[in-house]
């Protein structure tokens, strides 16, 4: 039953994301989106391993953890809408989400979420024995230098922390490998820490990553740093317009490459060279994101539990339809309509 709970969770993770883009795409949500697409199972297998006592301080790519975490829906999706009887009474968009009761706090600076997280786990060490913090962070955030200061200082005050670091292999629209060096694991274990290295699309693997580092975290051994790889089943933010044009270069390319090669060669601006060199730089971008072999159903984590799970004998189908169910209620309470 372990794992169809964690299915449970990242279906509706899954189905939660899907609702808040339509309503973006409907001008009902403004600013930028960023969904985690792709990341439900690491989110909805970590905190499977958690307790009410422990702390989450997430990243502005939050939505699974935060759906996983049992936060109530309708407060999350009327704080997106901007309601002043939002989770955070509207002012804390999906990027600074806040909740006392269910330990959960998430941050739109990049990097933030660890020296955040460090902060829950010195509370949890003097406050709370045998509770922990989990902090969210991205491959690219890593790079950050309150990353490494954080790395240093909760090995030294020997902190209750399990870093999940989430390596999609982007960085915004760069990839990990064009800026940065070494392995990021080994980033941890230089500092002495246990590191779990886990497949993002593997449900048993991350599960059993995810409830050893917990474990050890929990006995009081020092933080830890769940490694997981990831999908980039979308891009930066909804809407991503080079995401967009790398997938459909025929239907979307033609306008955009037009506008851009325009503007490329219009008169103000910086140097000739410069653009070029910009242009072949987007160009190169495209390429990579249009190679990368990370787009289909046979790379979604989410499609791969499901086959997986459905083998077993197990109705996803029906745990599905509940999590389609659960959601269209939520977004219909949120936005005051009647539902059955």
């Amino acid at each position: 039953m372990e794992l169809v709970n964690i299915y449970r969770n990242m279906s509706r993770s899954r189905e939660f994301e899907l609702a808040v883009a339509e309503l973006w795409e409907q001008g009902l949500i403004t600013g930028e989106m960023h969904a985690s697409t792709g990341e439900e199972l690491v989110a909805a297998a970590v905190t499977a391993c958690l307790t009410a006592e422990d702390s989450l301080s997430l990243t502005h790519r939050c939505s699974s953890f935060v759906v996983a975490r049992g936060v109530p829906l309708v407060p999350v999706i009327k704080e997106l809408l901007g309601r002043e009887d939002g989770l955070c009474h509207g002012r804390g968009g999906h990027m600074h989400l806040f909740s006392r009761d269910y330990r959960i706090a998430t941050s739109g600076i990049v990097g933030a979420s660890l020296p955040t997280g460090a902060g829950f786990a010195l509370a949890a060490k003097r406050l709370r024995p045998h509770a922990l913090a989990v902090a969210q962070i991205g491959d690219g955030a890593l790079n950050q230098g309150m990353a490494l200061e954080t790395l240093n200082l909760a090995t030294v005050w020997k902190l209750p922390l399990l870093v999940v670091c989430i390596d999609n292999g982007w960085a915004i629209t760069t990839s990990s490998e064009s800026l940065t060096a070494g392995s990021l694991p080994e980033r941890a274990r230089s500092f002495g820490w246990l590191v779990g290295n886990a497949d993002g699309a593997d449900i048993e693997d991350v599960s059993q990553a995810a409830k050893a580092l917990v474990k050890n975290v929990r006995a009081g051994k020092g933080p830890a740093f769940l490694y997981a790889r990831c999908p980039r089943m979308d891009g930066h933010y909804l809407g991503d317009a080079l995401v967009r044009l790398a997938r459909h270069p025929v239907s979307d390319g033609r306008d955009t490459l037009t506008k851009v090669v325009g503007g490329a060669f219009s008169q103000g601006g910086s140097g000739l060279i410069s653009r070029a060199t910009g242009l072949t730089r987007m160009m190169g971008a495209i390429g990579k994101i249009r190679h990368t072999p990370a787009h289909g159903d046979d790379k979604d984590p989410l499609v791969i539990t499901r086959k997986r799970l459905s083998k077993q004998g197990y109705d996803v189908a029906k745990i599905d339809l509940e999590a389609q169910e659960e959601i269209r209620c939520a977004v219909a309470v949120s936005l005051g309509e009647e539902h059955d």
